[in-house]
């Protein structure tokens, strides 16, 4: 009996080692898998910082107000161009406080502009200006007209005077400048006096425009008269004057009018 237990004690022996030797073989023979590298995460990519775009420069307006609107502070009125109606009479007329020859009268707008005009050629230049003509009616302009005529003759006066209807004085926008005393009073030589080149200078600042400018008559119509302002409005004389454009005919592009249209 004890032959037959060592048997068996030999038996199990054997297959443990048998077991242990498979299972070593096992670990060796079972391939490694392949190493998987896995690249990190991309970081985020940050957003292009838009570049804006410029604002497109703004532009002038010129149908902001009506040119032919007798009213209308912009209102164009040449030997081509007559008020309409003809007779128009200003509906806010008043006397400017300034110095003057004749009562200056004219819109209430403009003779707001006229004072600080006034204000600024004495503070900045110590020059006195004086209003020498400002509104003129229908009947006055058909009078002053009928004397040149009968003075000097149609072809003449027709360069340095309107027909009625035609003149800018009728609108109470325009004022005919000069300096008191009456040096070079509505002659062509106020334009080289101080006076004459602070205004021509400055004016566009208060809203005037020198409305006859040298050298212009074939577009106007009128010798040069360095002493007539025509109120327009600042924004517009500014404009005007950054742009380098004389005439109103020019900036809007009207026809020139050297001559009336009998």
């Amino acid at each position: 009996m004890f032959p037959a237990r060592g048997h068996r004690a030999a038996a199990v022996g054997a297959a443990v080692v048998l077991l242990a030797v498979a299972a070593c073989a096992s670990e060796r023979d079972v391939p490694e898998g392949p190493t998987v590298s896995i690249p990190p995460a991309p970081s985020p990519t940050a957003s292009p910082t838009p570049i804006p775009e410029p604002s497109p420069e703004p532009t002038f307006d010129r149908e902001a107000r009506s040119i032919d609107d007798p009213a209308s502070i912009w209102v164009v009125v040449n030997k081509l161009r007559p008020l309409d109606p003809i007779d128009f009479t200003p509906p806010d007329l008043v006397t400017a406080p300034v110095s003057a020859t004749n009562p200056a009268t004219m819109r209430a707008e403009v003779a707001d502009a006229l004072v600080a005009l006034f204000d600024a050629a004495r503070a900045e230049e110590g020059i006195e200006l004086q209003s020498q003509s400002a509104y003129r009616s229908y009947a006055t302009q058909s009078t002053i007209y009928a004397n040149g005529v009968a003075a000097n003759g149609v072809e003449y006066t027709d360069r340095f005077s309107a027909r009625p209807g035609h003149s800018e004085h009728q609108t109470g926008l325009a004022v005919d400048i000069g300096v008191p005393g009456g040096e070079c009073s509505f002659q062509a030589c106020f334009g080289e006096l101080r006076a004459g080149v602070w205004l021509a200078e400055n004016a566009h600042r208060f809203g005037f425009l020198l409305r006859y400018p040298e050298g212009a008559q074939p577009i106007v119509g009128f010798d040069y008269e360095p002493w007539h302002f025509r109120y327009i409005g600042v924004e517009l004389a500014t404009e005007m004057h950054e742009q380098g454009i004389a005439t109103l005919e020019e900036f809007f592009g009207l026809p020139p009018a050297p001559d009336y249209v009998d």
